[in-house]
């Protein structure tokens, strides 16, 4: 059998050029890079000459008050957050619970800790005498309010009862996140109610409730400055006594924003790993790490070569 179909000439060569691709040039980014540098330059500039005494602040960084103070910071926020987030599971759990009652005292508790300040609950807390002036649990414990409610104390109950309310409501919604098909799932096979809690849904809803939770340790660094209203001796108290003895009030300002910054940076990129490890399953690839994400932001200065 023959082929009817003319082929045609062969082609020996290829009757194209090849492509010279040439990267498209981002002025608009240089031109912005250049405002922002000369901004972050004016207000370096500002402040040098500013009246402040800059050698204050190196020599009181390291100060040994100072440094007590940022650790009464850290205890402080990783107790309240550690109460916070046991009340918080605990509440909405309650407020996740078909017992009408349960249900309602959970409510009324998110409701009001979270529609109140917590400058004003820290105030409550200090000044619990002026209601309770003695403590008297029968015959458990008795002591009076004021031996009892010590500036660490209602510290503690002022941020770790605000921050359960909110951490109610993130773990509330990470819970309700979970498919409720796993619960079903889970008693078809035997499981108690808060075994499957906890051994089903609580650690899917992990990855939901891991993000804001970091975020809530974050705030808790800063909100508690708040606690030297209650005379509880933190880094902003610490500072602010320094400031006070020794008329260099702005100085030691900037040595606590120093230290806030510091702390918060440590505990985000501690976050941001934490994340990253409950991320694993539910992405096809793991984010970035910072380091990661400056090796790949110094390879895109390069200008690419031309093909």
């Amino acid at each position: 059998m023959t082929d009817t179909f003319d082929k045609g000439p062969a082609v020996t060569g290829s009757p194209y050029e090849a492509i010279r691709a040439v990267p498209v040039r981002h002025y608009g980014r240089w031109i912005s890079a250049v405002v922002v540098v000369a901004l972050l330059v004016w207000l370096g500039y500002a402040f040098s000459q500013g009246n402040i005494l800059w050698g204050t602040v190196g020599d009181k960084l390291f100060d040994r008050t100072v440094m007590q103070g940022a650790w009464h910071t850290i205890l402080i926020s990783v107790c309240a957050m550690a109460m916070g987030l046991v009340l918080g599971v605990v509440f909405a759990v309650m407020r996740l619970s078909k017992n009408p009652v349960t249900s309602a005292v959970s409510w009324l508790y998110i409701w009001f800790f979270r529609g109140t300040p917590v400058y004003v609950q820290l105030l409550m807390w200090f000044n619990l005498s002026l209601i309770f002036p003695v403590i008297n649990l029968m015959p458990l414990y008795k002591n009076d309010t004021v031996a009892v409610m010590t500036p660490f104390v209602a510290a503690l109950l002022g941020l770790g009862l605000n921050e359960g309310a909110y951490m109610a409501e993130i773990v509330r919604a990470g819970v309700q996140s979970v498919d409720y098909g796993q619960t079903e799932a889970a008693h078809a096979l035997g499981m108690t109610g808060p075994r499957t809690m906890w051994r089903i849904v609580l650690p899917q809803a992990m990855r939901v409730i891991i993000p804001p939770t970091g975020n809530e340790f974050i705030n808790m660094l800063k909100t508690s400055s708040l606690v030297s209203v209650v005379q509880y001796t933190e880094l902003l108290r610490a500072t602010s006594n320094i400031g006070s003895d020794t008329t260099a009030i702005m100085e030691m300002y900037f040595v606590a924003s120093i230290w806030y910054l510091v702390l918060t940076s440590v505990f985000s990129i501690g976050q941001y790993y934490v994340e990253r490890r409950f991320a694993r399953g539910s992405q096809r690839s793991l984010p970035l790490t910072p380091w990661q994400k400056v090796r790949a932001n110094l390879t895109t200065l390069r200008r690419p070569k031309v093909a």
